[in-house]
């Protein structure tokens, strides 16, 4: 009897750390591939801004909405936020509201501060722990995972280099093929 209780004792062990481990890799799996689709996200974005002329960087398709840059500078911002959310990671450019700043609305700043938040993205998830992507969180009015804050964080990004596309086009301009690999 004592033997059979060791034995299932042992075998639940085993079970528990099977299912421990399987998780484990299933993240590492996920957060590589997350990645690779912020990479790939990341060189689509620069064609966008590369294919608009500097003199299409303030371009506004009406007055009250945000110009080529200010879609760009918000896209970068708040993938900042959520990014800092789902992944734990310090933000950069705290205190910053950058769709209002003159000093990114040229070409070659714009450029270059949205790299920058997509190296932010890609270096805070490579250094994430994969294991924390299901630990709950909530900001305001919206709690997830940190899984659904990095997906939040893609969709966002992806939501605003889309509304980009009319401003191209607008201009004149073809936009960029899509980049689904």
């Amino acid at each position: 009897m004592k033997s059979l209780k060791t034995l299932l004792f042992f075998f639940g062990i085993l079970l528990i750390s099977k299912s421990t481990l399987s998780q484990g890799l299933n993240n590492e799996v996920v957060k590589a591939n997350m990645i690779v689709n912020w990479e790939r996200a990341k060189a689509y974005t620069k064609e966008y801004i590369d294919a608009m002329p500097e003199d299409g960087i303030n371009f506004k398709p009406m007055p009250d909405i945000r110009s080529f840059a200010e879609q760009m500078l918000h896209m970068s911002q708040g993938t900042i936020g959520m990014i800092t959310i789902g992944t734990g990671a310090d933000p950069i450019f705290p205190e910053k509201v950058l769709e209002k700043m003159d000093t990114y609305k040229n070409k070659i700043a714009l450029t270059k501060i949205v790299m920058a938040c997509y190296d932010y993205t890609i270096e805070s998830i490579k250094n994430m722990d994969a294991s924390k992507m299901d630990n709950l969180v909530k900001r305001g009015n919206y709690e997830t995972d940190q899984f659904g804050w990095l997906n939040k964080a893609f969709e966002h990004q992806t939501h605003h280099r889309a509304q980009t596309t009319i401003y191209l086009r607008l201009k004149g301009i073809k936009p960029p093929n899509e980049k689904l690999f």
